[in-house]
């Protein structure tokens, strides 16, 4: 089983972040993957994707066309890559930014309002793993001790204390269906 997931929008959302977490999670499941980030010169403001596969075998390219999935964290990123994920896909979407309306009737597409959610919950920046934990949720591609043990290679030491916050938000995204 291979899964292409493609994360897209503003520097600053955290979008390579969220990639790196997924790639951890991949090795700590004993798959093959990778990631691959693109972003544009500015540091924040700019546009971020990043792509990541996740599969049983070797993965033979790294570029994700076509993505089973897709998180968009504004609105010129789900124009940029809506149209191309597979029929049958996933999209989330943080609706508190992006105003578009998917008109594809062969994905489920799910509009959540994210950034709003992140606000709601005193964790201004944490969107990015709303959306994760929701996408985990339907995608059922990791578990919550896999999702951890991954913050906990990604984050470094002298900033532990986020990755009880990124939990959390983690959580929230998922116990929002």
């Amino acid at each position: 089983m291979t899964t292409e997931i493609i994360l897209a929008g503003f520097g600053g959302q955290g979008i390579l972040f969220t990639g790196k977490i997924l790639a951890y999670c991949g090795l700590m499941a004993g798959k093959e993957l990778s990631w691959l980030p693109s972003y544009g010169p500015e540091m924040r403001g700019g546009t971020a994707n990043c792509s990541v596969c996740i599969s049983d075998d070797p993965i033979g390219s790294p570029l994700v066309a076509n993505p089973d999935i897709l998180i968009a964290m504004n609105g010129p990123s789900f124009n940029k890559f809506i149209d191309a994920v597979k029929p049958g896909g996933l999209v989330l979407a943080d609706s508190s930014i992006v105003d578009e309306d998917c008109k594809r009737d062969d994905i489920t597409y799910i509009a959540m309002p994210a950034t709003n959610i992140a606000s709601e919950n005193d964790m201004n920046g944490s969107a990015n793993m709303i959306l994760m934990g929701r996408m985990l949720v339907e995608s059922d591609l990791f578990d919550m001790d896999t999702v951890r043990k991954a913050m906990e290679k990604c984050i470094p030491p002298k900033r532990a204390n986020l990755i009880d916050v990124n939990m959390k938000a983690v959580e929230i995204g998922a116990s929002s269906k």
